[in-house]
């Protein structure tokens, strides 16, 4: 067994099973997918850790046990489509083991394509990388089953939570009370969402989805 493989089995066995996350789809994929090749070559070592990691300063990626309890909480079938909006692409990787289509939203082409070169050394077929603002989501590829958000959200922009089928969840970190909670969102008919609060969790809200509060006046 390589160092790298060792590394992610001691993470599913001491992060991922010890954080309540029970499908057995999830610690799998986690146990084969690596996470270092979807990261700059310098957080390369810590990619196993179990904490939050800095791309570079404003974008992050979750801790690998906080990400395994958010995708568990979308509840993915293996028929679902679905669109995972991230800093990084191993989000999409792992979601591509349990779904029958990825599209992988992420905010760069040099982001993409290290995500890209990652997926083709891999046997996933189902997943693609493509650039856009994250609060926009991916229209082209919509509706959606599932979206996941790998981040904080302060609030979702309607359009996208137009790009959920009806029936469809939004899964994402939410951040405007001082506490944050991990929530999944469920379109029902006529556009009402029903919105479930989950685990405690803390993520740096992404570009796009904070609040726009009024300016300060004298």
């Amino acid at each position: 067994m390589t160092n790298a493989a060792l590394q992610r089995k001691n993470m599913v066995e001491s992060q991922i099973r010890p954080s309540d996350v029970t499908d057995r789809r999830i610690t799998a994929a986690m146990t084969v997918i690596p996470r270092e090749a979807f990261l700059p070559a310098r957080l390369a070592n810590f990619a196993y850790s179990d904490q939050i990691l800095t791309i570079v300063p404003g974008r992050e990626v979750l801790a690998p046990c906080v990400l395994a309890r958010l995708i568990q909480l979308a509840e993915i079938a293996d028929s679902d489509s679905v669109l995972v909006i991230s800093e990084a692409g191993y989000a999409a990787a792992i979601v591509a083991q349990l779904a029958a289509k990825v599209t992988a939203l992420l905010p760069d082409e040099a982001t993409a394509d290290l995500a890209r070169t990652a997926f083709n050394a891999s046997p996933l077929n189902n997943v693609v990388a493509v650039v856009g603002s994250a609060a926009s989501g991916w229209p082209q590829s919509a509706p959606y089953d599932i979206i996941v958000v790998e981040g904080g959200v302060e609030q979702v922009p309607d359009s996208l939570k137009a790009q959920l089928r009806d029936g469809g969840r939004l899964v994402a970190i939410d951040t405007s009370d001082r506490v944050g909670h991990a929530i999944e969102l469920h379109k029902q008919r006529d556009g009402i969402f029903a919105r479930r609060e989950s685990f405690q969790a803390t993520a740096l809200p992404l570009p796009g989805f904070t609040e726009t509060r009024p300016a300060f006046v004298f």
